[in-house]
């Protein structure tokens, strides 16, 4: 029997043929997890890998991993999103490919004590690194409307206000520090669909997490930071696993790979946006696992691949929401 805690990479054929590693490439593995996509970049060409996790448990396992293939892996702490800043500081200004699987990894949802799924009792933290507020901090400190939107907003729970009014009135109680706690609020309030098997808890779940560790804007920086360090003829390839993180990136790469808007006789040239494609979709539609993935895997049921390969062009310049 397979073992829950191995984490099975996500549609790990389709990302490595998305990036088509070469001999003396450099490659990034930005959220390193348990280093899957790393060992099959590593095993699929002599080239070298640079993994970035804020776990320091990936890392942990990062460094064992880089004992396999000496001198070829190295791993850094840090958040995707600031990969090109961490680079730099490795005295690294461009590379080949930039693999991202974006959300949480299978270790951190099987160890309790993370507080990422409420399959288990634990203390309810739901950080991917070690910093900043936990679940708890957020369920038990912000005002019922401030829940409502985050769990409306990140889970796309129809039922955000009756899931925050029935938190606010359970830690009138007691503070809420169990995931279990938490998960049984959620039930007592949210029937279970019919036929989806889906557990009512799943939605207010995810949108906590996405909050506490502000992974749609760690997903827009990330793909900014991309951008800027892959050189031409680059890959970037993106696994996401849910609607909103599917939606930032079809958007970033439909307006990366859209040619400029053509100037009309009533508008000045100089008013038009002349930024020129920086990325070509390597397919104008996502990659979705096979059927035999996604019955093998059950993480892999919603997993989403959109690649493309890096222009010539400069990068587009940072908007508000990536640089925030």
């Amino acid at each position: 029997m397979t073992d829950s805690r191995i984490h099975i990479p996500v549609l790990l054929d389709e990302v490595i043929a998305a990036l088509s590693p070469r001999e003396g490439g450099l490659y990034v593995d930005g959220t390193f997890g348990a280093g899957g996509y790393s060992r099959a970049l590593l095993q699929s060409a002599s080239c070298r890998v640079i993994g970035i996790d804020r776990d320091p448990a990936a890392i942990e396992r990062g460094r064992a991993l880089a004992q396999e293939f000496p001198g070829r892996l190295e791993v850094i702490e840090g958040r995707f999103g600031d990969m090109d800043r961490l680079l730099a500081d490795h005295g690294v200004d461009k590379v080949d490919g930039v693999a991202l699987d974006v959300g949480v990894s299978s270790p951190q949802i099987d160890e309790p004590e993370r507080g990422f799924s409420f399959r288990f009792d634990g203390p309810l933290d739901m950080r991917m690194g070690r910093d900043g507020p936990t679940a708890a901090d957020v369920v038990n400190t912000a005002d019922e409307a401030e829940l409502a939107d985050i769990i409306y907003q990140l889970g796309e729970e129809r039922m955000a206000r009756r899931v925050a009014r029935a938190i606010a009135a359970a830690r009138r109680e007691a503070p809420i520090e169990r995931t279990a706690r938490l998960a049984d609020i959620i039930r007592s309030v949210v029937p279970k669909g019919k036929g989806d098997g889906i557990d009512p808890a799943t939605r207010t779940f995810q949108a906590l997490r996405i909050h506490v560790n502000d992974e749609l804007g760690e997903l827009r920086r990330g793909l900014s930071a991309a951008e800027s360090l892959l050189a031409p003829g680059g890959r970037l390839a993106v696994v996401s696993f849910h609607s909103l993180e599917d939606r930032e990136v079809k958007a970033f790469l439909r307006e990366r790979s859209s040619p400029p808007p053509s100037p009309s006789r009533h508008t000045p040239v100089t008013a038009v946006a002349a930024h020129h494609p920086s990325f070509r979709l390597l397919s104008r539609k996502p990659v979705d696992p096979s059927e035999a993935e996604a019955r093998n895997n059950p993480r892999a049921r919603s997993a989403r691949l959109r690649a493309a390969e890096r222009t010539e062009a400069p990068a587009f310049p940072a908007s508000g929401k990536e640089a925030a």
